[in-house]
């Protein structure tokens, strides 16, 4: 009988053992989902009180907190959503209404607000609408 506590109390020991290493390999995983959040750049949160959405561009100081979610959503403020050139990062950039990034000047037509990539696809688009039979042709 003796032998059967001795092998309860070493089940009850090793189911214990088994239960912290999960809880270990649960506290592991949890950190590298944090980190890999951290690195694509989505805040994560820490319990600490949330902090202000701020527009990306460099020395920016425009109150986010009653901008319009679009805006807020893609840290950037109206006026530099709408400016043709913003420092980004040392580079000059625009923001894209299409892709709602930033993107180097190079990569606009002029002052459009689309970046050239975008627009060709909308270009694209309109032409194959436009093209197809029947429409407006007799």
């Amino acid at each position: 009988m003796e032998t059967g506590k001795l092998d309860g109390k070493r089940n009850m020991k090793e189911v214990e053992m088994e239960e912290d290493d999960e809880e270990d390999e649960n506290f592991v995983e949890d950190t590298k989902r944090k980190r890999a959040l951290t690195r694509s750049g989505r805040k994560v949160s820490t319990g600490e009180g949330s902090r202000q959405p701020s527009c990306q561009v460099e020395d920016c100081i425009a109150d986010m907190a009653n901008a319009k979610a679009y805006h807020r959503r893609h840290k950037v403020c109206e006026f530099h959503a709408k400016a043709l050139a913003v420092l980004i990062g040392g580079l000059q950039q625009r923001f894209c209404q299409q892709c709602s990034r930033f993107h180097q000047l190079a990569e606009f037509d002029e002052a459009k607000r689309s970046c050239r990539r975008r627009l060709a696809g909308h270009n694209e688009r309109r032409r194959k609408s436009h093209d197809s039979p029947g429409e407006g042709s007799i």
